[in-house]
């Protein structure tokens, strides 16, 4: 009966809480398939776009390819690539860059604003040589896995990150543990409200009492 009461109070809590999930923080590749982003199938140092092409990144935690988060904004090639003239011998790439939101951003980092690029680059150019023409600096990991466009992110590249996905909400929104934690620190010193952790804890006080005072009054009555 004590371990049912403790988790009769307990689990309602925990139900309430946090959701989590393992994703990789990291820039994904598209391709504008007409109307729609379609998600790459080689990645940037490898694909020679057409000219007339746009082709979009995007920075964010996911946990796969199904999951991932498409780029924002503009992805029409005669917007992007109005005051780029065609040119005899070189072609046009129209360029989306999705530089992510701020529970995606790693600790300490600001996401720039999204934005949109016309690289025009010679005909044989792959789109890593159309991105470093209009948003260098890039960095690269030893395996050739794109890890900043515009130098963001200053560190990491493609690690994993723990996700918390808020159930009591509904919201779906999905942020990092180490994003989460600092949030709930600067709330419990600024004095704003409890923690969910603050209030978990004494869930579990009180119903340690209310199981101590049933058990006495038991005794008392045998």
């Amino acid at each position: 009966m004590f371990c049912a009461l403790v988790a009769a109070v307990l689990l309602p809590v925990a139900a309430a809480g946090q959701a989590q999930a393992v994703g990789y923080r990291y820039w994904s590749f598209w391709e504008r398939d007409g109307d729609r982003w379609t998600y790459a199938t080689e990645g940037p140092s490898t694909a020679r776009p057409l000219d007339g092409d746009v082709q979009g990144f995007r920075f964010a935690v996911s946990e796969d390819s199904q999951d991932a988060a498409k780029p924002r904004g503009t992805a029409d090639f005669a917007a992007i690539c109005a005051g780029t003239p065609a040119r005899e011998g070189s072609k046009r790439v129209a360029l989306v860059l999705d530089f992510g939101t701020h529970e995606d951003a790693p600790a300490g980092e600001t996401p720039p604003a999204p934005r949109t690029a016309c690289a025009r680059v010679p005909a044989d150019a792959t789109t890593a040589e159309a991105l470093a023409a209009v948003a260098g600096p890039l960095r690269y990991d030893t395996n050739a896995l794109l890890c900043a466009i515009s130098g963001y992110p200053k560190r990491g590249c493609g690690e994993q990150v723990t996700t918390e996905k808020d159930s009591a909400k509904g919201t779906g929104s999905t942020r990092s543990t180490e994003s989460t934690k600092d949030a709930a620190q600067e709330k419990d010193e600024s004095g704003s409200g409890p923690s969910l952790g603050l209030l978990a804890g004494g869930a579990a006080v009180l119903a340690l009492g209310a199981a101590a005072v049933w058990q006495a009054r038991r005794r008392g009555n045998a």
